[in-house]
């Protein structure tokens, strides 16, 4: 008897194509909401996306000295935080499209960036 038949194999497709000049997106973040994602970027740039039309919202550029490697939208708060090569943490509110505080003193580049629930 033959065994439980498996489902098809099938190639994924790509539901939206944002585009950016910077060759390299370091990592994404996605709103639990609403339809956006950030992106930030190896220029140091953080990118808004609303992904349901492709459009770019805003731009976050207050970071220096490398990429951005890591960014989180938080669950409930119009904020989001990135950490980059600047050895730096910022929280940002998308609202006030600003930097709202800054953490300093590490000492080496931010990889990843999180919200604790």
């Amino acid at each position: 008897a033959a065994g439980p038949r498996r489902p098809r194999w099938r190639p994924a497709r790509m539901l939206v194509k944002c585009e950016t000049k910077s060759n390299r997106v370091k990592g994404v973040s996605l709103h639990p909401k609403l339809s956006w994602v950030l992106a930030s970027l190896h220029n140091g740039t953080i990118q808004l996306w609303d992904y349901r039309i492709g459009s770019l919202i805003d731009k976050f550029e207050e970071h220096e000295g490398g990429p951005v490697r890591g960014i989180c939208f938080h669950a409930s708060q119009p904020l989001f935080v990135s950490g980059g090569d600047d050895y730096k943490i910022k929280i940002w509110n998308y609202k006030l499209r600003r930097c709202i505080f800054t953490l300093l003193g590490h000492l080496d580049y931010i990889r990843t960036v999180e919200f604790h629930d």
